[in-house]
């Protein structure tokens, strides 16, 4: 594997950053067309209600919200009346997916219909409300600083989003959500690179979208990843999963949004494909490191079929068996250009004491090293999985005290995302090399 491991630390690094960003765009030719794709919950998310939705009490009856657009479509995610807890569970109950053994897929709650609004465009990845801007921000700043740089918003600047609830299974498994985002992603991928010439495409993801990204990659033929990819740009992803999802499954997680009861939450948040693809993968996490603690038992990432067991979500463990680890447990290298861009040095959920074995109560909880949200060692896993990968381009950027989601709107972040495009744009790399300084 050619491998560049960059470790951003103190003003001094920054500084060379800065520096070289402005030669490189300076020199830099035409753009290679972009396309962002979010993370889990990174875009907007419409519902509707039909005949056959059933609510749970006259609260969650179709009536609400009031507000609904032509043809009875409303803003499913992100609606501020979440914070509300009578309309916590409606949020809840509509948002909830089902696994069907017979079929082997998730499906909507019966009578709830979903959509992705804006594909192909970058508007609902600014905000994910935007009458709440101020607090819904999402890619707006790095949206702005991309356009700085000279890109527009369908013509060489892009979005991805996607219903970001479903997940991926396992070859030989059905999933139909999933699998026509990249479908639908794929063909972005060409109209953007046709519409430009024949240039191949800078694709940017964030977090959960870096999952799907290097699925599409792997799941194409090679002749059609170098006619058609750059360079593939991953922010914050979780290769490895994280140790943050067996909190969600455990007890519930609000996330950051005030006044939740993560107990409302927390059926939903389990019926979610995608968070089952998010649990810690055992290749990455080892046997003897402890994530859950229990006075009658503890878990590891390797525990993870009693733990659904005991948290009183058993019937997640048949999906999670058959579609989600032979999908984690192989993960190829694509043989295109990768950059991770990840924060670290942010205090990040490492193992969760239950004094009482109750996972309806919080735990304690013990911290590590991570983006706050994705612990280190998988932010870091591709480096370890694909060692042995001679042909595999690989490079890595740290950048201590920045956030899972801060890496979106951190101006060393940005100037290292920025920078990066500039020098991939201009056939340049910046050359730099396990720099460190303080």
């Amino acid at each position: 594997m050619k491998e560049q491991s960059v470790v951003r630390i103190g003003f001094a690094t920054v500084t060379v950053v800065v520096v070289m960003v402005s030669v490189v765009c300076t020199c830099g030719g035409s753009l290679h067309p972009l396309i962002l794709i979010p993370g889990n919950g990174g875009n907007q998310l419409e519902g509707k209600l039909n005949r056959e939705y059933k609510p749970s009490s006259f609260i969650c009856e179709s009536w609400y919200p009031v507000g609904k657009k032509n043809k009875g479509w409303f803003r499913l995610w992100f609606d501020s009346s979440v914070i509300l807890s009578p309309f916590t569970q409606c949020f809840a109950e509509r948002m909830t997916l089902h696994y069907n053994p017979q079929l082997d897929d998730y499906f909507n709650t019966p009578g709830v219909l979903t959509r992705v609004p804006h594909f192909g465009s970058i508007t609902s990845l600014l905000y994910l409300n935007p009458h709440l801007k101020h607090i819904t921000g999402y890619m707006a700043p790095l949206v702005d600083s991309l356009q700085k740089l000279g890109y527009a918003d369908g013509e060489t600047l892009f979005g991805a989003p996607y219903d970001f609830r479903y997940g991926l299974a396992a070859e030989g498994h059905p999933s139909q959500v999933g699998s026509k985002f990249l479908e639908d992603l794929k063909n972005l991928i060409e109209e953007a690179s046709n519409s430009n010439g024949g240039k191949p495409v800078i694709l940017l993801s964030h977090s959960l979208g870096g999952l799907f990204v290097l699925q599409l990659l792997i799941r194409n033929p090679p002749s059609w990843r170098e006619k058609f990819i750059k360079h593939f740009i991953a922010l914050s992803a979780p290769w490895g999963g994280a140790i943050d999802e067996m909190f969600t499954f455990a007890s519930g997680n609000t996330l950051g949004v005030p006044l939740v009861d993560p107990l409302l939450v927390r059926g939903e948040q389990r019926s979610s494909e995608s968070n089952l693809w998010l649990l810690p993968n055992p290749k990455i996490f080892a046997p003897q490191k402890p994530i859950v603690i229990t006075p009658n038992k503890t878990y590891s990432a390797h525990d993870m079929v009693d733990f659904l067991k005991d948290i009183g979500f058993p019937e997640g463990v048949f999906p999670y068996e058959t579609r989600i680890v032979p999908l984690i447990w192989n993960i190829q290298a694509p043989h295109v250009p990768i950059t991770c861009i990840m924060g670290a040095g942010v205090r990040t959920l490492e193992t969760l004491f239950y004094e009482k074995g109750d996972f309806d109560e919080r735990p304690q909880i013990s911290y590590g090293d991570g983006d706050g949200t994705v612990n280190l060692v998988s932010l870091l896993a591709l480096q370890s999985l694909w060692k042995e990968e001679k042909s595999q381009y690989l490079k890595v950027v740290k950048i201590d005290g920045v956030s899972h989601t801060s890496i979106l709107k951190d101006e060393v972040a940005l100037n290292e995302i920025v920078g990066e495009i500039s020098a991939i744009n201009s056939h340049a790399e910046l050359g730099l090399s396990n720099v460190f300084s303080g």
